[in-house]
């Protein structure tokens, strides 16, 4: 039997005694040993095992069931990641937590708190992001090694150092600890778990007696069981707190900030009494000390002083209880730092319900559909006087998330879809989903997304499920959805159809290998390959060219032009297929035929390429499918059937040299065409599927934009939006996947029949004539038994789903509750907006815009607006394999080098992709991406959309520059000041400044307004910051300071105030949290808004314009920076 043995007091004691209850594991506790410095295990072999996360590994490995109870594979780097989180807050508590604590002086303690309180926050973090359920790994997840490891690191804190005041800031990981303490096993292993309850601040060690510590020794070598006692101090401040009551959530908050204030100006005289303590005593231990020495040990102290002052900052503002105004009240801090300024905002703004539209509201309506966003655009208009609506949603992604699922579970467990099964393969995507799915609206919440979360929507949804059910009968009983046997871009490693926009296209110069997925070796590619095809009944032959010479298996007539002298002897003759023996027609078709190129004959495989098929209409050709599903050679390829595509190209070339058919290869330039989930090589292959009719919403669609009833901007897009539909090819609509809507479609058997007789659907047998339609299968059976009346017939509903691309051009109105006739239709539909990248204006835009005149009869939204793709600071395309993806989280928060190596091997990459894009992460973030915030990430890409991280930092920077001319205006203006409403404020009666910087700011009020009503969003923010950087902070407050400083008068005052207000209002849309922050602390004139996101946003105003003013300031500034060139 496994012993182990502790430290006395170690937190590794309560940990394994929870391991060991979870485990039912035999397990021998011996009594505490003085002498060791770690926790070890001895197992039953007589191996040790030293410290706490080492132990505990072991303790749950050496259990039957312990790896699959506790450490479930699926979630193996999330236990790791939480075992070091575990670690890294034992190793800090040690110095406060007894009797470790005794072997630490006062500074490693103080040294500590900067890294508890750091760790925490980021535990908070977490904890947001997560789902909220009974475990660290997810809501479906039951109690994991990663919690037991958390828990018991951090309950010895939370029960006897941190005071009431300090757990305030850490909401989440409080009820997560309080939930985890309360539940099995721990409350039987740790009995009744109370929190420390002094009002405020940490908890010191007791400083114990000399016979103190020799007692406690001889307990420790005697009472191993017995649980240490907490601190005296603790203890009191128990008795003294007894049965207080919790303030209300304002209190509280208010007096949290309080707090939070004294013990942040309480540690910042600290810290300067240690550094000067610390300056002095190395002075005094010896002269030689240079003074780069002790400017280095000075500024070391103060950092982490200000580090420490800056926790307690963001540990207060993180204390409002959710849903309540920050107050903002006391002094600022000397500097702007993003999470102190972000936090609890966006709580307060959605609880007042700021982001919802005006029932009943005579206000114009701006409504807005999600994907992707643009919350500038709606803070703008709400702003402006509309009653906006922004709806939130995201799409089921249907290859996307199965290719993402698929590959986990490949690489986790070794299992294919297959393998499990429909509906166990199903749950484990809605798990996915579960836990992952959310991480968009994670985001979108950080970014600071003004959206209806009430109106939240999933195209998997019941509600939008039922529209797209709805859809489909009705497109299919209209005659525009229709079963055709046509070519599909096919996928063979994911084995479905995929659409035009999931196929990215390579340009190949000539002879080049390629790594192929599921190919050990690279492939060949760039390589015309001739061969000739002999004339039935001897007497010559016709040589043909291809860069797929495997397709021949599959060729059924060679073409030539029908005025081509070479081949007019041919006409109407056959030449032998020298695989399978079949006569093949020589026809004639100059559509098809170049006679310059090449021989002037062309091989023609009807089944697989796009011009050959049309041909083969044309000429009423047979169509040979040669590929499987997995894309290997099917029976059509006599002894090449079962071999893998590419490996039958050399065998065919092989076959043919073999017969005396090679004619030779040449460098040929092409273009390829790889999945973009899969990176597979796509074949076209002829495949039954349900495909959309376009012809006639195509055209409707032309007509909305001829006639101005939808306008795309930029426009020069219209005229690629006419080329394209009016070139419009009918959509293939079907996936041969699991994860999507399922087609109520179902294909009729007759009781009795054999598989030869009924044919099997989706293969070259069906008979697409005995396909029904039907909302439910009762009415599809009635439909079935109307079409064959008096035969039993059995339904087989179709196994493939919908393209994502269907429900996803539902969403302007299926968001709205399509087809019901609801309020929202009624009020919100057609929208105003659709905002999204130019890239896909095909693919979603016109589906949207032609489902929904197809199916409501009208244009779903007014406008078009198309943006530039976010592309990396080289302007590069983000993929993941070259390590450029920008998860916005990081840019906001800041992420390690390691950090961002870590999500790479967390994900689904290829290794030899992981190697590549870890490069590229070190080339770009050698140093890691700095912490940035959320306001400088929505200027950075208001202003460019190529996502330059220094250029996102530097807009951090600029903040600060924001906050200190508040800080100006509030040290300088008078107490009681009263600022005029800036409507009635009399420009021409202020100083000379005053009018100045007023009629800048109308001309850059002019600017923006009028950019951002041309969607010209980099120019309204370009005018925005040379505002603010140039005209306010250079000029107008260097001038100010002498004057504010002296004796300032009222004009100045008001001039300062109107600017700041104005400014600030100016700015929000681009800037939420610190313009939001700002604006509060701002005095301001009279009943106003509650909050800066829905005050009246800046228009020109009449009489603030001095033209001949700012000529006079712009010579005056051209003489001072010449006197200073001179």
């Amino acid at each position: 039997m496994a012993s182990f043995q502790a430290p006395p007091g170690h937190l590794s004691q309560q940990e394994v005694l929870v391991l060991a209850k979870l485990l039912d594991a035999k397990l021998t506790v011996e009594a505490p040993d003085p002498d060791l410095k770690a926790p070890q295990l001895t197992t039953a072999e007589g191996h040790k095992v030293v410290g706490t996360m080492a132990v505990v590994r072991a303790v749950t490995a050496a259990s039957k069931d312990g790896k699959k109870k506790l450490c479930p594979p699926s979630h193996a780097e999330d236990i790791d990641k939480w075992l070091e989180v575990a670690a890294e807050f034992e190793a800090c508590a040690g110095t406060w937590i007894e009797p470790t604590c005794q072997h630490a002086n006062d500074e490693a303690r103080e040294a500590a708190k900067p890294s508890i309180l750091s760790h925490l926050a980021a535990f908070e973090d977490a904890l947001h992001l997560a789902k909220g359920g009974p475990s660290l790994l997810g809501e479906r997840q039951a109690v994991s090694l990663a919690d037991v490891a958390v828990a018991c690191a951090l309950l010895p804190l939370f029960q006897g150092v941190l005071g009431r005041d300090v757990r305030a800031a850490f909401p989440a990981v409080s009820r997560w600890l309080e939930a985890t303490a309360r539940s099995e096993p721990f409350a039987s292993v740790m009995g009744d778990v109370k929190f420390c309850s002094a009002p405020s601040g940490w908890v010191e060690p007791a400083e114990p007696a000399a016979a103190d510590k020799k007692k406690k020794k001889k307990r420790a070598g005697g009472e191993g069981g017995e649980e240490q006692q907490q601190p005296q101090q603790a203890a009191e401040a128990a008795a003294a707190d007894g049965g207080a009551k919790e303030d209300d959530p304002e209190k509280a908050a208010k007096k949290a900030a309080k707090l939070a204030e004294k013990e942040a100006k309480k540690a910042k005289l600290e810290a300067k009494k240690a550094a000067l303590a610390a300056a002095a005593a190395e002075k005094a231990a010896g002269a030689g000390n240079d003074k780069k020495a002790k400017a280095k040990a000075e500024a070391e102290a103060k950092k982490a002083a200000e580090a420490e002052e800056v926790a307690r900052l963001v540990a207060a503002a993180r204390s409002v209880p959710k849903g309540a105004c920050k107050p903002v009240g006391g002094e600022m801090y000397k500097a702007y730092h993003p999470k102190m300024v972000e936090a609890a905002w966006y709580e307060w703004w959605e609880s007042q319900g700021y982001f919802k539209p005006e029932e009943n509201s005579d206000k114009p309506p701006f409504v807005i559909v999600i994907p992707p966003p643009n919350d500038t655009i709606v803070r703008w208009r709400r702003m402006s006087g509309y009653n906006t609506l922004w709806v939130p949603g995201t799409d089921h992604a249907g290859i996307a998330t199965q290719s993402v699922v698929e590959k986990k579970l490949a690489k986790e467990r070794g299992v294919t879809r297959h393998d499990l099964g429909r509906e166990p393969f199903l749950r484990e995507v809605y798990s996915w989903v579960d836990d992952y799915g959310g991480r968009i609206c994670d985001q979108l919440r950080r970014i600071g997304s003004s959206v209806d979360w009430s109106r939240q929507v999933f195209t998997m949804d019941e509600t939008r499920s039922a529209a797209v059910l709805e859809a489909f009968v009705r497109m299919y009983e209209g005659g525009s959805i229709y079963r055709d046997n046509r070519l599909v871009n096919w996928d063979c490693r994911l084995r479905t159809a995929v659409s035009d926009i999931e196929v990215d296209y390579i340009d190949i110069p000539g002879r080049t290998h390629i790594n192929v997925p599921g190919f050990d070796e690279p492939v060949e590619f760039g390589v015309l390959t001739s061969f000739a095809y002999p004339l039935e009944g001897g007497g010559g032959e016709v040589v043909v060219a291809t860069t797929r010479p495997e397709t021949m298996l599959g060729d059924t007539a060679v073409a030539v032009h029908p005025d081509d002298p070479r081949y007019a002897h041919l006409h109407g003759k056959h030449v032998v297929h020298p695989v399978s023996g079949r006569r093949i027609p020589v026809i004639c078709d100059a559509e098809l035929v170049d006679m310059a190129f090449g021989t002037g004959a062309v091989k023609i495989t009807p089944a697989h390429d796009p011009n050959d098929f049309a041909v083969g209409k044309r000429h009423n050709l047979e169509f040979i499918n040669i590929l499987d599903d997995s894309g290997s050679i099917n029976a059509a390829g006599g002894p090449f059937a079962g071999q893998p595509r590419f490996l039958a190209r050399t065998t065919v070339v092989d076959f043919l040299k073999g017969k005396g058919l090679f004619r030779g290869t040449e460098d040929n330039a092409m273009r390829l065409g790889l999945s973009s989930r899969s990176k597979d090589v796509i074949e076209p292959v002829l495949k039954p599927q349900w495909w959309v009719s376009c012809q006639s919403m195509a055209e409707a669609s032309c007509a909305a934009v001829r006639s101005g009833e939808l306008e795309i901007i930029p426009k020069e897009f219209e005229a690629v939006w006419f080329r394209w539909l009016e070139n419009i090819r009918d959509w293939c609509v079907s996936r041969q996947l699991w994860w999507g809507h399922r087609i109520p479609a179902y294909y009729v058997t007759f009781e009795g029949e054999t598989r030869d007789q009924s044919g099997s659907p989706g293969a070259p047998s069906e008979d697409m004539a005995r396909w029904v339609v039907g909302r439910t299968p009762e009415a599809a059976r009635a439909a079935a038994a109307a079409k064959y009346p008096g035969r039993k017939v059995v339904l087989h509903q179709d196994e493939d789903v919908l393209d994502t691309w269907f429900s996803s051009g539902l969403f302007p109105f299926s968001v709205m509750g399509w087809p019901e006739d609801t309020a929202d239709m009624r009020a919100f539909y057609p929208g105003a907006l659709l905002e999204t990248g130019h890239d896909i204006l095909f693919f979603w835009v016109a589906r949207m815009v032609m489902m929904g005149i197809g199916l409501t009869g009208k244009v779903p939204f007014k406008q078009v607006y198309l943006h530039a793709m976010v592309r990396d600071a080289h302007g590069r395309k983000m993929s993941k394999s070259l390590g450029n993806v920008i998860d916005p989280l990081h840019v906001i928060e800041g992420i390690s080098l390691q950090g961002l190596h870590d999500t790479l091997a967390a994900g689904n990459l290829d290794p030899k992709e992981v190697v590549k894009a870890k490069d590229g992460q070190t080339a770009d973030f050698p140093d890691g991406i700095e912490e940035c915030g959320t306001d400088a990430l929505r200027f950075a890409l208001a202003r460019d959309i190529n996502l330059d991280i220094k250029r996102v930092v530097a807009y951090r920077h600029w903040c600060n520059k924001l906050w200190n001319a508040l800080r100006f205006a509030l040290l300088y203006l008078p107490e009681g000041f009263k600022p005029a409403d800036p409507a009635a404020l009399h420009a021409a009666a202020l100083p000379a400044a005053g009018r100045w910087i007023l009629s800048r700011l109308n001309g850059a009020v002019g600017g923006v307004v009028a950019s951002n009503e041309a969607y010209q969003f980099s120019d309204a923010a370009q005018r925005l910051y040379a505002w603010w950087q140039y005209d306010l902070c250079d000029v107008f407050i260097e001038l100010m300071k002498p004057i504010m400083a002296a004796d300032p008068e009222e004009g100045t005052c008001q001039a300062l105030a109107a600017a700041l207000d104005t400014g600030l209002r100016l700015l929000h849309p681009f800037m939420p949290f610190v313009t939001e922050e700002l604006w509060q602390r701002l005095p301001r004139p009279g009943k106003q808004p509650a909050s800066i996101m829905v005050a009246d946003y800046p228009k020109p105003r009449a009489g603030w314009d001095a033209p001949a003013l700012e000529k006079e300031f712009a010579d005056m500034q051209a003489r001072t920076r010449g006197g200073w060139k001179r």
